[in-house]
């Protein structure tokens, strides 16, 4: 096995690669925009993986985080919000295409195997990895292996129903999964911004600073994200107990998160005491393409 890991994280709208030395030390990161249809987006990664190994004259192991899963039923992609994706036979495709087997792993997965690996839940036994951003992703790290269970669908927190909800959070929104009320139509980023904002409405990002600045709106709509978030990680808690839960995506720079959050944890925790710590992810929006990279052990 190559002493060096390519690293790919496929979105929708761009394709990032980075290449991890032998010391796990990055060698270089290159970003294209996500080209249109399926076999260009192959070709894309295919020209993306050449051009780095071309770089270090030598070849690596190739990991990719994509936005759903591999059924183990077909093998074919599926719950991807990149469209293109659903119904192809994505890990056998692109390991054609280079001429070698890849590993493909679901993104959140990946982020969450990066942080345990050398990111901000390094050393702990279990770490669950949460993505907040126009989603609401989660993976689970189990010393150091990934938990993807028979359905593949382990950590997928963001497509259970709000916990404890309030008369006037029911029936809850529509979930473009088909289901009304799940956790992702509550704490991601365009929920956030609908809920201060109103319909219509998908950048939270300004909202902090409004909060900050005294607004009452703004200060209340992060009020009622940090109980709602509160109550989906207590159930994660509650059942999982994980040693860390480390936070990712683009709502986790907001400081109510962690300020927020914890001490309400005590509110819903089956338990007497709440040990569990809530962080930043250390490797921030570089975390998924790493977690890819990691798919393959040390060579």
């Amino acid at each position: 096995m190559s002493q060096y890991r390519i690293g790919v994280d496929l979105g929708g709208t761009k394709i990032e690669i980075a290449l991890l030395g032998p010391d796990g030390a990055e060698l270089l990161r290159e970003r294209i925009a996500t080209p249109t249809g399926y076999d260009a987006t192959l070709a894309g990664i295919a020209a993306l993986v050449r051009a780095a190994e071309a770089r270090i004259g030598a070849s690596a192991s190739v990991g990719i985080g994509i936005p759903g899963v591999i059924s183990p039923a077909t093998g074919l992609v599926k719950n991807a919000n990149s469209i293109a994706l659903n119904g192809h036979t994505f890990d056998r495709d692109i390991s054609q295409a280079l001429d070698r087997p890849v590993r493909v792993e679901n993104d959140a997965n990946c982020f969450a195997l990066s942080e345990a690996t050398d990111g901000a839940g390094a050393g702990q036994p279990v770490v669950f990895g949460v993505i907040l951003g126009t989603g609401c992703g989660g993976g689970i790290v189990v010393h150091g292996r990934v938990i993807q269970g028979p359905n593949r669908v382990a950590g997928e927190w963001g497509h259970n129903p709000l916990p404890w909800p309030r008369p006037d959070e029911l029936p809850g929104p529509a979930c473009w999964c088909g289901n009304h009320g799940c956790l992702e139509t509550w704490v991601a980023g365009p929920s956030l911004a609908r809920d201060c904002d109103g319909e219509g409405t998908r950048d939270a990002s300004g909202i902090p600073a409004r909060a900050a600045a005294g607004e009452t709106k703004a200060r209340e709509a992060l009020a009622r994200h940090a109980d709602r978030l509160a109550r989906g990680l207590a159930q994660i808690v509650n059942f999982l107990d994980p040693d860390v839960i480390v936070l990712g995506g683009g709502l986790s720079n907001m400081a109510h998160l962690y300020s927020g959050v914890p001490p309400l944890l005590k509110c819903y925790v089956f338990s007497d005491v709440i040990k569990t710590p809530i962080v930043r992810a250390l490797h921030g929006d570089s975390s998924g393409v790493r977690g890819a990279a990691w798919l393959w052990p040390p060579g």
